[in-house]
């Protein structure tokens, strides 16, 4: 194998050509992004760099010399079009390249809000890249009305970093309770109280009819409605794969881009990782939608193109800060039916299968996630009275 090729450079592309080279690989590698600067960390992105608290330089995963020091061939602004799995090519413009192996690491997109209810008047803006959050920055201008359309964490990081600007700010979520798809009911009303102490009109069971202006947003109808007068509107409705190069290509998708455990596709010469691949888990499949899992699997699937035949295992993690509180998230609370609230200097929920131990919410409170974390990777489950207990020292479940 001589030469490889990562379609997608975010963190998951940025991650699998880093780990290649230090594996020793020393073949061609070309890292193909479609934005014309180099990979970039997405989570400052709508949050201190829109507030101006981070220059662009900053936002770089690596500086752009360690592509070229490293002898990987950075090919920027310049999307793919097709891939060949017969000839094993991919076409960019009228350019072929060839690969040995080839991997996508193509990330994900943001839905968007259809055109028929207004979505595509100017000054409605979704939050994914760079691109979009340097059009929508000259719209945080105290004293304006947004509207964000989504009460999952995008909508509600949005939410925080417009209020702390000091816009008036209404959140519409559609479901009966922001963060309904994510996490406990308990959760929820953290996050709820958290942002209403901070001035945010949060609405719940409430949806988006149409969005009103002649070329521009100026209003938004509810479902309910209600009419709200708005100066732009923020879709935080979800994401979706990034799979249109591979469901060309003829590769399984499911969810993403389908793959088995070791990170590989239909196709035997073609790899995904990130948010596009789903994997096998517990009898199902599942995609995440995380940094540390774009890491992770990205590595993984460079060390499995080298022949590892490691198979992917996962403990999730994840984060999301609003306003001074950082949530942090250690597993996945699928299947949950109970949930233990932790109290004291801090706040966190347990979440509990039965007996059996599935996830932590940690809200302000690192030991919490720290200590979960670290029973979920030992696959111990802590007693329920134990941890609801604020006297007894969460470091000592790690010993019991």
């Amino acid at each position: 194998m001589e030469r490889i090729i990562v379609i997608g450079a975010g963190q998951a592309g940025a991650s699998l050509v880093a780990k290649l080279r230090s594996l020793g690989f020393a073949g061609q590698i070309t890292l193909i992004g479609a934005e014309p600067v180099p990979p970039y960390q997405r989570p400052p992105l709508s949050k201190a760099y829109l507030l101006g608290e981070m220059a662009l330089e900053r936002l770089f995963l690596r500086p752009e010399s360690f592509y070229a020091e490293q002898g990987v061939e950075l090919r920027l602004g310049q999307p793919v079009t097709a891939i060949d799995c017969a000839e094993r090519t991919v076409t960019l413009g009228d350019e072929t390249l060839s690969y040995d192996a080839l991997a996508l690491t193509t990330g994900s997109i943001p839905r968007r809000l259809p055109a028929a209810i207004g979505g595509a008047l100017a000054g409605v803006h979704v939050v994914r890249d760079l691109a979009d959050v340097d059009a929508m920055a000259p719209e945080y201008q105290p004293g304006r009305r947004v509207v964000i359309v989504g009460g999952g964490y995008i909508g509600l990081e949005a939410a925080a970093v417009a209020a702390k600007k000091g816009l008036e700010v209404t959140v519409l979520e559609m479901a009966p309770r922001i963060l309904q798809r994510v996490a406990a009911p308990e959760t929820s009303e953290a996050i709820r109280a958290l942002h209403q102490r901070h001035g945010v009109d949060i609405r719940e069971g409430t949806g988006l009819a149409r969005i009103t202006g002649e070329t521009r947003v100026d209003g938004v109808e509810l479902s309910d409605g209600t009419r709200l007068a708005a100066d732009f509107v923020i879709a935080g409705i979800g994401i979706l794969p990034a799979t249109a190069l591979a469901e060309a290509a003829g590769l399984t998708l499911e969810n993403g881009i389908a793959v088995d455990a070791q990170g590989r596709t239909s196709n035997p010469h073609i790899w995904a990782a990130g948010d596009c691949a789903s994997f096998p888990w517990r009898g199902g499949r599942l995609r995440l939608e995380s940094v540390q899992n774009a890491i992770d699997q990205a590595e993984l699937v460079a060390e499995n193109m080298l022949g590892a035949g490691k198979d992917y295992a996962p403990v999730p993690w994840f984060w999301s800060d609003q306003y001074d509180l950082k949530l942090q998230i250690a597993g996945l609370n699928i299947g949950y039916d109970r949930v233990v609230v932790r109290t004291g200097e801090a706040r966190s929920h347990w979440y509990y299968a039965g007996e059996k131990f599935l996830a932590v919410d940690a809200l302000g409170d690192p030991r919490a996630y720290m200590v979960g974390k670290r029973l979920l990777e030992a696959g111990r489950s802590p007693d329920p009275d134990a941890v609801a207990d604020p006297k007894t020292d969460l470091k000592s479940l790690l010993k019991a």
